[in-house]
């Protein structure tokens, strides 16, 4: 079999499980929304303890998200164009989907919001309009740093950055029941940065973790369950005694330490799996460029707070009494969320390419184009 053969395999399984991460961080949005989810100080109910189950297997989405972008990333060069591009997507959603609320007139802002929501338009990135975009974007501005470094320092030089970093923004964070200032539970860009690292030093040094599929899914499955036993243990605790209101969270930080093994589980899982070449193989590669629009859509400002609602005027009020039931109103809620996602990001896609397509002579879009050349 050819190196491109065996490439596209690769590539299609690691697509794969974009869109799993993305419909796993469907669902931590989905359970949180719902009020599914446990709550302190209040007794447990089936549901509350499913769903927190739910948030134990979910929870790795985000950092198996951005593991995949620095494994791939730290192989090759950032453009600029393609920096940009992000940049634009974002205000695309930024300021399309407002514009598309207020002529339906579903948009909604308090006169003491204003500023903030003026803010969030013109500068969606510094005003942290996404969290995630606002790490994921100063993420890809490092990168090339990042990969300058990875190509340079030794791997036992490497490998003790990765270590220092985990040790600060991992390690003691996950025993010590106290809450550090410069803890920002991963929803941050150094965190972010760790994370990149991570794949950047599993790529170049081909790190088979775990040693094969099952340990791999074994390690996922245990730490999912670590994650879910911490959650539900600590709930009991502080509904019986008050006590750990702040570590009776940590299990569901993304810079948990069984948060990070258990994406790493999953990670290492998919990159053994080995998709036949076939339509759903094809399937993948053309739906999964598209799942940052899914997440862009979804967790805008006007959009976030309400999907669920919009949703339940369609299927019905979230069952919060039945398990069954509310397990099928969750998928049936996200894959509604997720390919609406799909469809409008596809759309912005054409958008683009079609302004590509008439600027590609301007003077714009030929400096860009040597930027790009300049980086190469």
């Amino acid at each position: 079999m050819s190196s491109q053969g065996m490439t596209q395999k690769r590539n299609a399984n690691i697509e794969l499980l974009r869109i799993v991460a993305m419909l796993m961080i469907l669902t931590l949005h989905f359970n949180f929304q719902s009020k599914a989810l446990l709550e302190l100080g209040e007794p447990a109910s089936g549901v509350g303890i499913f769903a927190t189950i739910l948030e134990a297997i979910a929870i790795t989405g985000v950092n198996v998200y951005v593991l995949i972008s620095g494994y791939f990333l730290s192989a090759s060069t950032v453009k600029f164009s393609k920096m940009l591009q992000l940049i634009l997507q974002v205000y695309f959603y930024t300021i399309l989907v407002s514009a598309a609320m207020m002529f339906v007139g579903a948009y909604t802002v308090r006169p003491e919001d204003k500023l903030d929501r003026t803010l969030k338009y013109f500068f969606p990135i510094s005003a942290e309009h996404y969290w995630f975009v606002t790490a994921y974007v100063i993420m890809y501005v490092l990168a090339p740093v990042m990969n300058a470094a990875v190509n340079t320092l030794k791997r036992k030089q490497l490998k003790a950055v990765i270590i220092g970093l985990l040790t600060w923004f991992c390690f003691i964070k996950s025993i010590v029941p106290v809450m550090f200032g410069t803890d920002k539970m991963g929803y941050d860009f150094g965190w972010f940065i760790c994370l990149y690292l991570i794949a950047a030093y599993i790529r170049k040094y081909n790190i088979v973790l775990f040693h094969d599929a099952k340990r791999s899914a074994i390690v996922f499955v245990v730490s999912a369950f670590v994650i879910a036993a911490f959650s539900l243990i600590f709930h009991k605790i502080n509904l019986e005694t008050g006590r750990f209101r702040y570590y009776a969270g940590v299990p569901n930080h993304y810079n948990f330490i069984f948060t990070l093994t258990g994406a790493l589980g999953l990670f290492s899982v998919f990159r053994f799996m080995r998709l036949k070449e076939n339509w759903f193989a094809e399937v993948v590669r053309i739906i999964a460029p598209y799942t940052l629009g899914v997440y862009l859509l979804h967790m805008h400002f006007e959009i976030a707070d309400r999907w669920v609602e919009w949703i339940e005027n369609i299927i019905g009020e979230t069952p919060l009494d039945n398990i069954p039931m509310y397990f099928i109103h969750l998928v049936v809620s996200i894959l509604i969320v997720f390919f609406a996602g799909i469809f409008v990001d596809w759309v912005r896609k054409y958008v683009f390419n079609f302004i590509g397509r008439i600027c590609e002579n301007t003077k714009l879009f030929k400096l860009i184009k040597r930027i790009d050349e300049d980086l190469c």
